[in-house]
């Protein structure tokens, strides 16, 4: 280890060849027990360590790569991995290696010769550590690779923990019991599939996996011009929300079960996508989710993952286990409309019933918000925006109806210090916007003889706002409440 100590006290940024200073807290479902991550490439996860058991040996883990190329040696030890660096110029072709034949590795290298920031790091690799480049890089590497037990590398144990998520955990609780449920079921026309739960000192730990064909994500894709690269921020509103609600990977669900006759809702959920069409896009943890559950790569997947704290004091035996599945509503966009005063009245038709309905305006007047209802000094914030009162004639149930703004608030300006001039900062467009086409206030009061009093308010502004064109939103369920015995 004498190599790998001198090489920590030279301080040196190595990253441009792809040897980032790091520690354990890069490790990921693929990384050996008993490592010691000692940098990372920077992307994909992919990492180099030291194994317990293994001496000096220096390792690449890859979460990218198919189960059995998740990690190989490169390097007898941490000396000899530097003088491939010399040879090779940065780390990427000694994480290809595994799969290339000499001429495939000696056209990377030649396609790819080092930069200028690459080769200054690799001369004072060189001169402070009095190293000199591999002779043969690839007949080393292929050498060792061909010599190794790998079926001597043991991996940690899959662990689910109650207050964690599928990036990690913190604090010291113990990891949960697995029990295997391997339960599947249809919801709507959708496919689901619940492998395991477990059972954590604080609560039940629930994967649910939504199998979604790739076929249904190619022609969403297709219909709607989308690639990965496409930016949604390039998109109305009323577009966003009409994907949104076509989405095939857009999991609306509410789930609560009912543990020993006792009901428990969720306390907290994350969740995880792995999309067949863009497996390179994917991440790490989703493809050792797919691996872990034995779940079919080439569909589409929404793994949810949900918390359901003990309804007891103890931890309690589990006698029976039945989870309820409830669909959020689903946002349709509906007509847009203006209005200007009190007693305006706009005709609708409601789409799950064909009735004629009336959105009679009660309330119409420009509003400013005060500044301190924004938190930073350093930024001008809109202010301006339209408050609208208004009934419906019949009246709709609660959480099936909405107004929003057809335009997104204005984005906040930076001040200048030095300067009474300003810019848009759109990377602080996230305010607290109280109206606009990203949910909009609707507050309901009166009498049970009258349409609820119902307001919205527009999107905010700099300046005074004289019109807004304002949409109906409408929502609805496409599947059922449904009930699933687990135990």
């Amino acid at each position: 280890m004498m190599t790998y100590k001198k090489y920590s006290q030279i301080n040196i940024d190595s990253s441009p060849i792809g040897l980032e200073l790091c520690g354990n807290e890069n490790s990921c479902f693929c990384t050996p027990e008993g490592a010691k991550i000692i940098g990372s490439a920077g992307v994909d996860g992919i990492h180099y360590c030291f194994v317990r058991g293994f001496g000096e040996m220096v390792f690449v883990v890859n979460p990218m790569n198919s189960p059995e190329n998740h990690v190989h040696p490169l390097a007898k030890d941490f000396r000899g991995f530097l003088r491939l660096l010399l040879a090779c110029g940065s780390t990427t072709a000694l994480n290809q290696a595994y799969f290339m034949d000499q001429s495939q590795f000696d056209a990377l290298l030649k396609g790819n010769p080092p930069s200028d920031e690459q080769q200054a790091v690799l001369d004072t690799i060189r001169r402070t550590l009095n190293l000199t480049p591999m002779e043969e890089p690839f007949e080393y590497i292929k050498e060792l690779q061909a010599e190794f037990d790998y079926n001597s590398i043991k991996f940690s144990e899959w662990k689910v923990y109650f207050d964690g998520n599928f990036w990690g955990h913190h604090g010291r609780e113990r990891a949960g019991k697995e029990i295997f449920i391997r339960k599947q079921f249809t919801w709507g026309e959708t496919v689901w599939y619940i492998p395991t739960i477990y059972a954590c000192s604080k609560g039940l730990v629930i994967d649910f996996c939504v199998q979604i064909p790739v076929e249904c994500i190619r022609a969403f894709m297709e219909k709607w011009s989308l690639a990965i690269e496409s930016d949604v921020s390039d998109f109305t509103n009323e577009k966003v929300m009409k994907i949104e609600a076509e989405n095939p990977m857009s999991i609306r669900m509410n789930p609560e079960i009912v543990l020993n006759d006792k009901i428990i809702s969720a306390s907290h959920g994350s969740i995880l996508y792995w999309n067949p069409l863009f497996p390179e896009r994917e991440g790490f943890e989703a493809k050792g989710v797919i691996e872990q559950y034995g779940l079919d790569s080439t569909c589409g997947w929404a793994i949810c993952r949900y918390s359901f704290p003990w309804a007891t004091k103890r931890k309690p035996s589990i006698s029976t286990l039945t989870v309820s599945l409830k669909q959020d509503p689903v946002a349709i966009p509906g007509p847009h409309f203006h209005a200007s005063a009190p007693g305006d009245c706009i005709e609708f038709t409601y789409p799950e019933t064909d009735v004629l309905h009336e959105l009679i305006v009660q309330e119409y007047e420009p509003q400013k918000m005060t500044m301190n209802h924004f938190g930073d000094n350093n930024y001008e914030f809109p202010t301006h925006y339209i408050a609208m009162s208004y009934i419906l004639s019949p009246d709709l149930p609660d959480n099936t109806f909405t107004v929003s703004d057809c335009l997104s608030s204005d984005s906040p300006r930076q001040k200048h210090a030095n300067s009474n001039q300003s810019h848009s900062s759109a990377s602080c467009s996230a305010i607290g916007v109280i109206g606009g086409a990203h949910g909009p206030v609707a507050i309901f009061v009166g009498g049970n003889n009258q349409g609820k009093l119902r307001m919205a308010c527009s999107a905010l502004h700099f300046d005074p706002v004289d019109d807004v064109e304002w949409q109906m939103v409408f929502y609805k369920k496409t599947c059922e409440d449904i009930t699933v015995t687990l135990l």
